[in-house]
């Protein structure tokens, strides 16, 4: 199991608390950032569009595209240069990954 984690941020702090402590892989993709492949197959994974995993509230996507007319690809593109712009916490199995907003829904992967 992988979380993919912000420690900044108070829900994907909760969920992390709510997971076993052993056989999980924490990934920090704000130092560490996805690469468009994985992204894009996290999203596959999730079974949302690129949109839907856009954190709207951040100044960066308000700033530089809030308004624009952006292809699913420009919108990964954006996440991949921005990390920030990944909602959070995602959870991932071998078979699925979940936006866990609220971090109970961490429940239904364990």
């Amino acid at each position: 199991m992988k979380i993919y984690h912000n420690n900044r941020c108070s829900k994907s702090r909760q969920c992390l608390a709510l997971m076993p402590q052993e056989g999980i892989e924490i990934v920090d993709y704000i130092h560490n950032p996805l690469t468009k492949e994985e992204l894009s197959a996290l999203i596959n994974k999730i079974g949302i569009t690129p949109m839907a995993l856009i954190r709207k509230s951040e100044a960066i996507w308000k700033e530089n595209y809030k308004g624009k007319d952006l292809s699913d690809s420009e919108v990964i593109d954006a996440m991949v240069a921005n990390p920030k712009l990944i909602e959070r916490p995602i959870v991932e199995t071998a078979n699925k990954a979940v936006v866990c907003r609220p971090p109970e829904l961490v429940m239904e992967m364990l």
